[in-house]
């Protein structure tokens, strides 16, 4: 059974830094593709950045790109998100995703309904 599950969620002020974390389990997390989605209240979830299990390529969407940094580790199962210079707009429910397929092409495919695997989010809220 594949489960994955976040944390590292917290309040935090302008500029400040977070590193979420997610921890996976009943899948072979190295050939899998991984990413990071948020959902802000009254908003459509979004992606925020994947890491594609064939090249290991990554993908960042544009608000968050050279603020964000994902990483896994697949001898550990675990993958993060470095969250540096965190700003109001970034305050959402932060969900961690898999999939079995490599999706070497990763800014094609990191979209929610690319992934069939979701942990239960982890609360960011950025505010001064």
């Amino acid at each position: 059974q594949v489960q994955l599950v976040e944390s590292g969620g917290d309040l935090v002020r302008p500029g400040d830094s977070l590193r979420l974390s997610c921890a996976t389990s009943g899948f072979k997390h190295g050939y899998y593709s991984i990413g990071w989605f948020r959902q802000a209240p009254g908003k459509e979830r979004e992606a925020v950045s994947c890491v594609s299990g064939g090249s290991r390529d990554t993908y960042y969407a544009a608000s968050v790109k050279g603020r964000f940094t994902i990483s896994r580790d697949d001898a550990k199962n675990t993958v993060s998100l470095q969250m540096d210079n965190l700003q109001p707009e970034d305050t959402a429910v932060y969900y961690c995703a898999a999939d079995p397929r490599s999706y070497n092409d990763i800014p094609k495919y990191c979209r929610s309904y690319y992934f069939a695997s979701w942990g239960q989010g982890t609360q960011v809220t950025v505010s001064s």
